[in-house]
């Protein structure tokens, strides 16, 4: 199992994340999108896992409504490339498979 985990550092759902797979030792690589960007081939690989782009888009935010007047998927694509801050944390990865949000009942079935 090759986990990452695409969060940021005060995030409460990150953080419960990471408790997750401390508690049943699993090891992982925490990537903390505040300081390093997800690239293009991640994002797009997270999104055909997820079943598109409007999952991986944080709603919360005000910014994220500038996303829903850009008219192609590419296009929002490399906004959420160039403001990682507009995508919803965590992002956890297992190879091809990923989920977005506080979601255990999926990595369990990934042990």
């Amino acid at each position: 199992m090759n986990i990452q985990i695409f969060g940021r550092a005060k995030c409460f759902d990150t953080k419960k994340a990471e408790r997750y797979f401390k508690e049943r030792r699993i090891s992982y690589q925490f990537v903390d999108l505040a300081r390093h960007k997800m690239s293009r081939g991640e994002l797009v690989s997270v999104r055909s896992a997820v079943g598109g782009l409007p999952p991986l888009i944080d709603e919360s935010r005000e910014d994220a409504a500038l996303l829903r007047y850009l008219a192609y998927d590419d296009d929002r694509l490399e906004k959420l490339v160039e403001q990682p801050e507009l995508i919803r944390t965590p992002v956890v990865r297992n190879g091809r498979q990923a989920t977005v949000g506080y979601r255990p009942e999926v990595w369990k079935t990934w042990t």
